[in-house]
Order: structure tokens, then sequence, then C-alpha cells
């Protein structure tokens, strides 16, 4: 095993009563005013918006409002939020939405932090050494931002989508209630249930020596997100399967499943940043499309680690390491059709042009600056190889 620091800060309060502590949090760590950031406004329809203003309203915290949060968050909207609270001298940012409103809200907290471009805080992975203060409401189960290490915002004018990763974007608090995922409609939520294993998965998929206890964890959360996603394709209003699939996205994606090893491969996330960034696509369902193609494309570095994923997993009984191993990527493939996903690039409804393929892949090696991934290490030669064996496919595509 690698030897590991392990740090999660984030306060976290889970169940239906989730909201009815934000005020009294708030106010017990001496915050005075709020930016409150969210998207497209669905939290007003839902009455999630009343819950947490009067919350605010009755701890005597002044707040401000920044919606429009899109998928796939804009730099633009970024820089408005950082000119905004200097402007009304907000102290705390409350984001109230999922995976996108959390990477907006970690890039506004980076250029408060940091008093610079927030452009320049993550493509230069800048860590503040005091991050400015934020918490989220969470309406969705998939990033795992609320308690995650990392932030990824796109800059739409030039096709680019950045990440960084330190321990200033974890958030300082998180109210989590699973009720609040009910109406999320069925593609998103199995995009989102995707992106959730992959965050274990991408640890799973490593070089390093494992420790047994990680592993088992590993698959444990990901047989659970496996079977309540299932449900909920059919039960959308299953409230025990929402609660599982939300606890699930914050373990996934908090560093516990990595803990151990070498921090594991993490190529699929930077080969799918670039299709999200090209192709505006959710990003789960841009994970599912480019995975099988990313597994056979490295398994023979490590075939006896993708064929115990097969055997934990899905039960494969096949005794041949090389051979459990691609029947482990088949099933994956499978279970990704049969929750609605996709497994190609033209099941994503991209019909990705050569010129595409080449500018993707050289922007995922920031043009031949890094490679990425370490079962293999992959630049861009590579990385269009993977794109074009992802583009090939021929598979119909499925309902959303």
């Amino acid at each position: 095993m690698v030897s590991f620091t392990y740090y999660v800060p984030t306060k976290v309060f889970f169940g239906t009563d989730a909201e009815s502590h934000i005020g009294s949090f708030l106010k017990s760590k001496g915050f005075h005013k709020v930016l409150l950031h969210y998207g497209s406004g669905s939290i007003k329809k839902n009455g999630l918006y009343d819950k947490v203003t009067a919350e605010l309203q009755q701890a005597g915290i002044a707040y401000v409002e920044l919606p429009g949060v899109e998928p796939n968050p804009k730099i633009g909207l970024v820089r408005c939020g950082v000119e905004l609270c200097r402007k009304e001298g907000v102290d705390f940012l409350l984001g109230v939405g999922g995976g996108s409103v959390s990477d907006s809200c970690k890039a506004i907290a980076l250029g408060l932090a940091l008093d610079i471009d927030p452009w320049e805080a993550v493509v230069k992975n800048i860590c503040p050494e005091k991050p400015f203060p934020m918490g989220l409401v969470l309406t969705i189960a998939a990033a795992g931002s609320e308690m995650s290490n990392s932030c990824v915002i796109t800059d739409d004018e030039h096709n680019l989508k950045r990440g960084c990763n330190h321990d200033g974007n974890r958030p300082l608090v998180a109210f989590m209630n699973p009720e609040n995922t009910l109406t999320v409609p069925k593609y998103q939520t199995a995009a989102g249930t995707v992106d959730i294993m992959m965050h274990t998965m991408e640890r799973y998929f490593n070089m390093s020596e494992n420790m047994e206890l990680t592993d088992g964890i590993s698959e444990a959360l990901i047989k659970t997100v496996m079977k309540h996603s299932k449900i909920l394709k059919e039960h959308p209003d299953c409230y025990e399967s929402r609660a599982e699939v939300m606890w699930a996205s914050s373990l996934s994606h908090n560093d516990l499943t990595g803990c151990g090893t070498d921090g594991g491969d993490w190529a699929c996330h930077q080969l799918e940043h670039e299709i999200g960034g090209m192709f505006d696509v959710a990003h789960g369902a841009g994970l599912a499309a480019v995975w099988g193609s990313w597994a056979r494309y490295v398994y023979k570095a490590r075939p006896e680690r993708f064929a115990k994923f097969a055997r934990n997993i899905f039960n494969i009984q096949e005794t041949d390491d090389e051979k459990a191993a691609v029947a482990g990527i088949e099933a994956m493939e499978n279970y990704y059709r049969s929750v609605g996903m996709p497994t190609s690039l033209c099941e994503l409804g991209i019909h990705a042009t050569e010129e595409q393929i080449k500018e993707m892949a050289d922007k995922c090696s920031f043009y031949g600056k890094r490679t990425v991934g370490v079962m293999k290490k992959i630049g861009a030669p590579e990385a269009a190889e993977i794109y074009r064996m992802a583009n090939d496919k021929s598979i119909p595509l499925y309902s959303r």
C-alpha cells in the first residue's frame, strides 16, 4: 500500500431535516452576508428556495443572489460572482444545486481568496492559504463536490474545460436531503450514478499495491450504486434508494476509496473533459461513452486488476485474467445500457470528425505538455486513438 493523508473537513447534515440547520450553523460561525448561488430557478418551483431563504431570514443573515449556473459551469458567471461578492461584502457562499453549482461556487471562492482571475486559479491549480468559506445544499447526487477537493470550470469561448484539485476546494458544510433529489429526471439520475461510480473506479484502476479494506469499500459502493440506480429507473420516487445514492456520491469522491493507492488513473475524466468542453454533454454520460474504449485500450497493462473487478462486481467465473477482464468490460457496458447510458460517442449523439478528434486529443495533452493516466501514459496520439474507438462504435442510440 501507499502511505496517505486523509483530510475531510466538511460537516454534513444528512436527512429530511437537513435544511433546518442552515441558519443556526451559519449564525454559529459568525457569517453575516451570503451569496445564494443556483441554477435555472427550479429550486423556486419545488419550494427549496423558500426553505433556504426562510432559514437565512430567521437567523438574521442577509443574502444576495446569483442564479444562472449551467451544466459545465462557465467562467463568465464565475467572474460575475467574484465581482458581486466584493461589491456586496459577502462573507459566505451557499450553493443550492448539484455539481455544476458546486464547481461554480468553488471557483468564485478561489477568485475571492486569491484575489486573482478565477480561471488562472483553476488552470494553475493554486491553493489559497485561507480558503473562502462555502457550503452546499445538494439537489442531485452525482459529482460528490460537497466533500471533494476538485473544481471543474469551462471556458466556453475557447471550448476548454479545466479542473484543479486541492484542499482549498473542500466546502465547510453540506446540507444533504435526499428528498430534494426525488424529482431529478431519469437521464440526469442515471448520468449522476455513472459519475459516482467513476470517481471510485478511477481510483480502483491503478498500478499500486492496494489495501484489502479500500478495495472492499470500493466494490461495495459500486455494487450499491448499481443496485439502486436500477431501482430508481423504475421507481424514481424511492427515498431509500435516493438516500443510498446520495451518500455514495459523497463517499466516492472524498478520497475514501483511494486510501492506500497511488491515486488512480483518472484518464477517463480527462478524456471526457474535452468531450464536454467541445460538445457540452452531461458529464456522467460522457464518461460512460468513453470508458469502454479506454478500458480496452489499457487493460493489458494490468489484466489482473480488471479481472478482480469483473469477478467481484459481476461475479464472473472466468479463471483466465485477460478473458475475465474483457468479460468485465462488456458487463460494465451492458450495465450502462441497462440504465439508459451511452457506451460510445455516437450513442451520445456525437459523430466527431477527425479534425475534432485531433483537437480534443491535443487539448487533453495540453498540446503535448502532459500525459494522463497511470495504467498507460496517454498523450495526444493515444487519446486520439481512444476517441476514435469510442467514435467508431455503431450501437443504436438509446432513449433518454
